[in-house]
């Protein structure tokens, strides 16, 4: 029962959790708790207990304490109490008639046998992350694109592209940057990043700064190309560190940041109250990590779809962090970098210490969203997460 009881947010809740559990327990579980109580010397809450609002019970749901062989102690107090300890537990008075009716105990079902006979298990585990390096970090960062692939340059990734390389160290990664990758060059250092012995660590990271566009999948959306103009699926990129082709990785979690657009359409938002949000300007010069979609660079895309529904099953611990929601563009400062990064940056700095991941990426996604590219446009960051644990990264602190 503790696990249920101690899920609750307050005192209070958890009083009125433990309340509603003894009531489900048999006829004798009540009656049980109350000669607890009276042999720890809490006769007070005893008799505030059992008479419900302070008027006595009618006959008929008057709890009577069972004779029930308890383990011979001593009480913890040798006398009463003049006013209840305020530092125990509250425990709410119960509405008269919410007491259950002794009645005899029916032998338990075979289900019931097999639940109590079941191992406790912990509810949620961490991930091991105290290997020394910690694992693999690859950084793409594309900026200088080819003249034949229609892509600007993306002036400001390398802020980003700095800012992620001391992070990531600084969490005892082994950092490896590649520069300006051609399409079939990205698929080839993925490769290669899948063929190393990773038994050593426990983790790996890849962190994507390019342009990018939808892209059709099963799993994860979208796509990011190389400075060639031609796009990779994230979902391919995925695919390369899965239990199938990097079993060395098996069990292990692998985390993909992804800062690029996620398609051509520019998100205006909607109103809220002032008391929701701190809004913020983006950059004097704030520029997308969208392909061009039209002549007019504040035209809106009318044919973006947002695709995210997974048809197979999908692969374990494996997260995805997108700069943007699908189907959206990404705004990048050319003077301080994307907002995505810079934001993600700041809250791994703050919070490595104190927090896991998801954790710290919703932190991300709020700050973010608070932020306006010329007064108007916004962004929405998310992530697909297949995680089977919480991941808590090395830190100095720790």
């Amino acid at each position: 029962m503790i696990e249920e009881i101690q899920s609750k947010a307050t005192r209070r809740d958890q009083a009125r959790q433990l309340v509603t559990d003894l009531e489900m327990r048999g006829h004798q579980a009540f009656p049980a708790f109350m000669e607890c109580l009276r042999e720890t010397g809490q006769d007070d809450l005893a008799e505030l207990l059992q008479s419900g609002d302070g008027a006595p019970l009618p006959p008929s749901i008057q709890v009577q304490p069972s004779l029930i062989v308890l383990p011979s102690q001593n009480p913890k107090y040798t006398e009463k109490p003049d006013r209840p300890d305020l530092t125990a537990p509250v425990v709410l008075p119960l509405r008269p008639g919410s007491l259950p009716v002794p009645k005899p105990l029916s032998p338990p079902s075979e289900k019931q046998r097999m639940r109590q006979n079941r191992p406790r298990r912990d509810s949620i585990q961490c991930y091991k992350m105290d290997a020394s390096p910690c694992g693999i970090c690859l950084i793409i960062n594309n900026v200088d694109f080819e003249p034949a692939s229609e892509l600007q340059d993306r002036k400001g990734s390398n802020i980003d592209c700095d800012k992620m390389e001391k992070r990531f160290k600084a969490l005892n990664f082994e950092v490896i940057v590649k520069r300006n990758l051609k399409s079939k060059y990205i698929r080839h250092e993925m490769s290669s990043l899948a063929k190393r012995d990773h038994s050593a660590y426990d983790c790996c990271v890849v962190i994507i700064f390019s342009h990018g566009t939808e892209a059709n999948h099963n799993r994860f959306p979208g796509a990011v190309h190389g400075v060639d103009g031609p796009a990779v699926p994230v979902q391919i990129i995925t695919n390369y560190l899965n239990g199938q082709n990097c079993p060395s990785l098996q069990g292990k979690p692998k985390l993909f940041f992804i800062q690029a657009c996620g398609g051509g359409e520019k998100d205006t938002g909607f109103e809220v109250s002032p008391d929701e949000v701190e809004p913020s300007l983006g950059g004097i010069d704030d520029q997308t990590d969208a392909i061009p979609l039209s002549s007019s660079s504040d035209s809106l895309s009318t044919s973006d779809e947002l695709d995210a529904r997974a048809t197979l099953p999908t692969p374990s611990d494996i997260l995805v962090s997108y700069s943007t929601f699908p189907g959206y563009v990404s705004w990048r400062d050319t003077q301080a970098g994307s907002w995505y990064v810079e934001n993600l940056d700041l809250v791994l700095e703050e919070n490595v210490a104190t927090d896991d991941l998801v954790t710290m990426l919703m932190m991300v996604n709020d700050a973010v969203s608070q932020i306006s590219a010329k007064g108007l446009y916004k962004q929405m960051p998310g992530s697909f997460n297949f995680l089977r644990k919480l991941l808590y990264f090395q830190s100095s602190q720790s």
